[in-house]
């Protein structure tokens, strides 16, 4: 028996000494590397933060920046940001980490290839990469953020829509609007039915709960040990409540005044091209991002109380620090400013004082066309990601709770509650 017990013992340290397994059936495997997995849309791919990555397409060739007038469906435009919240929190135990979001994701282009449907992005389904990292690694940390685009709305459209507003109301005379433009085009403020309306919420968030109930069964299906922390992060708005006073008013012209010319370069260039009146509605639209995250959660824990679920809330994370809201903006803000180039050349207008309506059309045609050369506006920004990555690290350093929130103090400071 004694030399049994030693047998045993020896190759207990032999198990130890080469990281081997024993699994069911007797058979062993090498221990799989741990791995953090990103899943989601472009707050979590990094959008804004610079330094992006080449993307591996549906071809698999990795697409590396392929030129301003190339097509928005190119696989890069994922911007896979190296400075990503993802890449900035700390995680102990956790060796790799895989960035799988993508700029513009969808709830759809979770179980589907992005190329999928319109305007989507020659990249696999997340799942399909998702199920190739786990044949390498153990995943031991998700990270999602998902819900701000779906079939029922897009942050991207919600953004362009109260920015060409401004836009038109800041160079467009209202003789020029009807005589020369038919009155088509929009002037006024938006409002919280402009950007979401009730069903649309609903039915965005039916469509993110499935999403995210297909991410957990996989996960279930493919994890090497079943043991994993999901953090569902919801969004925080690039905008302030209200503007600074510095940019309330130009030659004494506000944006409730017929053509303001001055006080739309002015908040260009402060990175807030918006009519005040339509900041508040744009907090009730977040704030409807943040129930839908939330009510996703509490149906799925609902279904799943065993699973190692949170949500991790930003909302309040650039409290202090958004775009316009000190004198100073854009270089003091936790997000990028809105940004046009006048055509697909890499060219960035920093300003538009002194244009004419018909220069300001050009630009924002060549966004419309070249979705890239204004994809970055009003996402958080590298300095932005590195706040996001400090609440990622509290989320998961918190003890267990539904929500963690996660609030910038008047310090700077991040209070994770």
């Amino acid at each position: 028996m004694r030399v049994l017990r030693r047998a045993a013992a020896m190759v207990a340290l032999l198990v130890g000494a080469v990281g081997v397994q024993v699994i069911q059936g007797g058979a062993a495997q090498a221990a799989l590397p741990t791995a953090a997995v990103a899943l989601g849309d472009s707050f979590i791919s990094g959008e804004g933060a610079g330094d992006y990555q080449p993307v591996v397409d549906t071809s698999g060739t990795a697409q590396g920046f392929p030129g301003w007038s190339a097509a928005n469906s190119n696989a890069y435009f994922c911007h896979r940001s190296a400075n990503a919240s993802f890449f900035k929190a700390s995680l102990p135990g956790i060796q790799d980490r895989f960035n799988l979001s993508c700029s513009g994701g969808r709830p759809s282009d979770i179980a589907n290839a992005s190329s999928a449907r319109p305007n989507g992005r020659s990249v696999a389904s997340q799942l399909d990469q998702l199920r190739a990292v786990a044949q390498t690694h153990d995943i031991d940390v998700v990270l999602i953020g998902l819900g701000s685009n779906n079939s029922q709305f897009t942050f991207g459209d919600v953004a362009t829509l109260c920015a060409n507003r401004f836009i038109a109301d800041a160079w467009t005379g209202w003789w020029e609007f009807w005589a020369y433009l038919g009155g088509d085009v929009p002037q006024e403020p938006c409002t919280v039915s402009d950007l979401a309306s009730d069903a649309e919420v609903a039915a965005a968030t039916t469509e993110t709960t499935a999403a995210l109930r297909q991410i957990l069964d996989t996960l279930a299906q493919v994890d090497a040990d079943g043991v994993h922390q999901v953090v569902l992060q919801n969004y925080t708005n690039p905008l302030p409540l209200d503007v600074a006073p510095q940019y309330r008013d130009e030659d004494n012209r506000t944006d409730t005044r017929d053509k303001f010319r001055d006080l739309g370069a002015e908040r260009y260039a402060a990175g807030c091209p918006i009519h005040r009146a339509s900041l508040a509605p744009g907090h009730v639209f977040s704030q409807n991002l943040g129930n839908l995250v939330r009510n996703a959660y509490n149906t799925l824990a609902a279904e799943r109380p065993a699973a190692n679920l949170r949500v991790l809330d930003v909302q309040k994370a650039f409290d202090g620090a958004r775009l316009c809201e000190n004198p100073g903006s854009p270089g003091n803000a936790l997000a990028t400013p809105v940004r046009v180039q006048e055509s697909p050349n890499g060219n960035v207008v920093n300003s538009l004082s002194g244009w004419d309506k018909i220069r300001v059309q050009k630009a924002a045609n060549t966004c419309v066309t070249y979705f890239q050369t204004c994809q970055e506006a009003w996402h958080p920004n590298a300095a932005g990601h590195v706040v996001l990555g400090q609440c990622l690290t509290g989320a998961l350093t918190a003890a267990p709770r539904t929500v963690v929130t996660c609030a910038r103090n008047t310090n700077g400071t991040l209070t994770i509650s």
